[in-house]
């Protein structure tokens, strides 16, 4: 049973469109934010949805750029997502986090250090489980993040088949980080190797985030 209160459940017209789909079709206006973007372990290949995303939004993403890419150390990729948002601020005051994967212990991290910082949202996919089995090793330093409220308006995206994080588990961090939860369907990691391509049916999860 998914340990997500009703009053926090993401709108049930959206659940689990096929990858390709564009969701339901909606009035669409212009959102005009800036975008931080948090991969996970040794970034976001060119076919990642949020390269492709990222390469969409041009000016206004701004991509963390820490030095421990593949032996992610805790302190480097809180201080790369503080340079990145301190770089995105500058385009527009409405900033909003998009993180996949381990990227969202950064994101969490970064959020609880820092309340006050003006963020718009957080957009959180596949955030693994930090006591499961598939955790990288190499990640330890990741393991003292507490999953605690989060100070802006949050949507965490699950697998129904991630590897690293099972949908209860996914949707209990979800609880408590009081954010939106939402099950995408059966598409693993949520990652290039998932088959989404531009993963259109995710931008429209974000921008209902941030409206």
């Amino acid at each position: 049973m998914l340990v997500t209160p009703s009053s926090r459940r993401f709108p049930q017209n959206l659940r689990q469109a096929p990858p390709g789909s564009r969701g339901p079709v909606r009035k669409r206006w212009q959102i005009v934010v800036a975008y931080v973007v948090i991969p996970g372990i040794d970034g976001s290949d060119e076919r990642h949805w949020q390269s492709l995303w990222e390469r969409q939004w041009g000016a206004s993403a701004v991509r963390i750029a820490p030095v421990s890419w593949s032996e992610p150390d805790l302190g480097d990729w809180v201080e790369a997502v503080g340079r990145a948002y301190r770089e995105a601020v500058r385009h527009d005051e409405r900033v909003v986090l998009v993180a996949h994967s381990l990227g969202c212990w950064a994101a969490a991290a970064w959020l609880a250090g820092n309340p006050s910082s003006p963020v718009a949202g957080a957009f959180l996919v596949a955030p693994p489980d930090p006591h499961g089995p598939a955790f990288p090793s190499a990640a330890g330093t990741f393991l003292t993040v507490p999953a605690r409220p989060l100070p802006c308006p949050a949507l965490v995206v699950g697998s129904d088949d991630d590897p690293y994080c099972t949908p209860e588990t996914a949707a209990g961090l979800a609880d408590r980080w009081e954010a939106h939860w939402h099950l995408a369907g059966a598409y693993g990691h949520l990652n290039s190797a998932s088959g989404l391509g531009a993963w259109p049916y995710g931008r429209e999860l974000l921008d209902s985030l941030i409206r």
